[in-house]
């Protein structure tokens, strides 16, 4: 780690800070149900963040079920107020790391580093109390980002009615430690999903002319979807539509009634996000059609794409470079076809969301999602020093305005 970002903390913090990212992820939790994490990060947040107010309490407040948020109080509490936002929840996959922490909950784990960002979060908390931004700093711990529902809970909540900034970051092995993506531009694409619902009429599997089959009707439409973003996306702009589940049929000599598809679209822009929803409604009755079949098609629009702006990521960039140093501020370097429902957040507050170098000195670029992932500790300490002076930079630019 960067010398700048060591100095921040006590070797004691350290230890504190890694104990909660190593408990977090041994006890992973799926969406709205992370009743032990947040137990664990609002205990953290006590133990840790409480004593050094000087004898004020921390207000904390449960937003979401199982999210949490604490204020932290600024050199000047009628100062504009910023947001740090850390999520908390995991993913329904069985974990393949092996080590010695990894999920004691079958089949759930943190493969998307959370554990790191609600860790880093309580770590800028830390940061905040010892050394306030201009005004109050509010740490968001969020439920529920991998289903995209989370933020909008909290939004719903109205305890950020009023923030002036808001600040995230996610955790990527493609970057070493040390290393952050703080630049103005697309930093995660809208993710929307579809069901599709071919219905049919069954018949044996011997006599398929007696059956309308929605079978064959799906194998054709999975393949005529891929069409659209090849053939009527301009190639200039980035697009992906991904069928990833199938269902049909109970036995193998049946022709099934139904066959229904699901999956993803990724797009950046307004005008593709509409193109790609209204042609992949057009194929689906147009194959219907062709072939004797009933469609029913659900399109539900996710989290917006995030675009940072130039002014929001000037502040990020400006407290990065002055922990990591310069060299160390790098360009994404990519098109970034994931979602985020931070997206959500930067609808109605601005702000800024960075990627903090996660692969240790000689690891592999796991990718997110996989059994195989998890961050380095020392991404908690990058994450948690450049959030908090990010705060500080963007407090007092608002405050000074």
């Amino acid at each position: 780690m960067p010398d700048a970002v060591l100095a921040q903390f006590s070797d004691v913090l350290r230890r504190q800070l890694i104990d909660l990212r190593r408990d977090l992820h041994r006890h992973p939790e799926l969406a709205f149900a992370e009743s032990r994490t947040g137990a664990a990060l609002e205990q953290a947040l006590r133990d840790l963040v409480e004593p050094l107010l000087g004898g004020r309490p921390l207000i904390m407040t449960r937003v979401a079920g199982t999210g949490l948020v604490a204020r932290i109080p600024g050199a000047n509490r009628e100062a504009p107020v910023v947001a740090v936002r850390g999520d908390i929840d995991a993913l329904p996959i069985r974990e393949a790391t092996g080590l010695p922490y990894a999920s004691v909950n079958d089949g759930v784990m943190h493969a998307c580093g959370h554990d790191v960002h609600a860790s880093w979060a309580v770590g800028a908390a830390c940061l905040l109390a010892q050394r306030p931004a201009a005004g109050d700093v509010l740490i968001v711990l969020q439920p529920a980002e991998e289903i995209g529902k989370g933020a909008d809970a909290v939004l719903a909540s109205g305890l950020l009615d009023g923030v002036a900034a808001i600040f995230g970051a996610h955790v990527d092995r493609r970057f070493a430690v040390g290393q952050v993506v703080a630049q103005a531009g697309p930093l995660a694409a809208a993710a929307d999903t579809f069901s599709i619902v071919l219905r049919g009429r069954g018949a044996h599997g011997a006599r398929p002319h007696e059956s309308a089959d929605p079978v064959l009707g799906a194998g054709l439409l999975i393949a005529a979807l891929q069409g659209i973003v090849a053939r009527r996306v301009n190639p200039s702009v980035p697009a992906v539509l991904t069928v990833a589940t199938m269902q049909a049929g109970t036995a193998l000599n049946i022709i099934p009634d139904s066959a229904t598809i699901g999956g993803t679209v990724r797009t950046i822009d307004p005008a593709t996000r509409t193109l790609v929803a209204d042609e992949l409604r057009r194929v689906a009755h147009g194959i219907a059609l062709a072939h004797d079949l009933g469609v029913e098609v659900s399109f539900e629009l996710g989290p917006p794409p995030i675009v940072n702006p130039e002014r929001t990521a000037a502040w990020a960039r400006e407290a990065s470079t002055a922990l990591v140093g310069a060299a160390n501020v790098v360009p994404l370097g990519i098109t970034n076809m994931g979602g985020e429902d931070f997206a959500c957040y930067m609808e109605r507050i601005p702000g800024a969301f960075l990627r903090i170098g996660a692969r240790e000195e000689g690891g592999e670029p796991t990718p997110a999602h996989s059994p195989r992932f998890f961050a380095a500790d020392g991404s908690l300490f990058v994450g948690a020093a450049v959030l908090a002076e990010t705060a500080r930079v963007a407090s007092a630019a608002l405050t000074a305005r």
